[in-house]
């Protein structure tokens, strides 16, 4: 039998998932056309991770919830492509610190341009007051996560 919708309402993983992965989508598509050819929606983890000042690649890993190896291959690819640099960590001379190269920032900026842009469109269909209710119910559910990962 097929499943039907209206009988078993999506939860709420595929509720948050469904619009990310158009975000990541329309993210892919206007980075193209603004000529960021080499990078895949894989590769954006290292974008949405990575704080300004740098990270460790460890760190990144961590935050990301992948294995370092698999962080590690994207920072190297994303590193060779010319969006991140590299240089020791002034703390711990065995690893390495990595942050935005110009042309990273430049690539960062236009992604969150992108975002921006879905945002609106998605205001203007849904409501602008919707759209901020939305926002803030994932506000107070990421605030509940963070004393949740803070007390453990």
């Amino acid at each position: 039998m097929a499943e039907n919708h209206h009988e078993y309402p999506r939860m709420l993983g595929a509720l948050l998932r469904i619009p990310f992965q158009a975000i990541v989508t329309k993210i892919e598509a206007g980075l193209r056309a603004r000529g960021y050819t080499d990078l895949r929606p894989a590769h954006f983890v290292v974008f949405q991770h990575i704080r300004p000042e740098g990270s460790r690649i460890t760190e990144l890993a961590e935050r990301a919830q992948m294995t370092k190896q698999s962080m590690s291959e994207l920072v190297h690819y994303v590193e060779a492509k010319g969006y991140l640099e590299r240089e020791p960590d002034p703390r711990d001379h065995r690893a390495s610190i990595v942050r935005l190269s110009m042309k990273g920032e430049a690539v960062n900026n236009a992604a969150r341009e992108i975002i921006r842009q879905v945002e609106e469109e998605w205001s203007n269909q849904i409501g602008r007051e919707q759209m901020n209710a939305l926002k803030q119910g994932l506000m107070a559910i990421i605030r509940v996560i963070e004393v949740e990962n803070s007390n453990q």
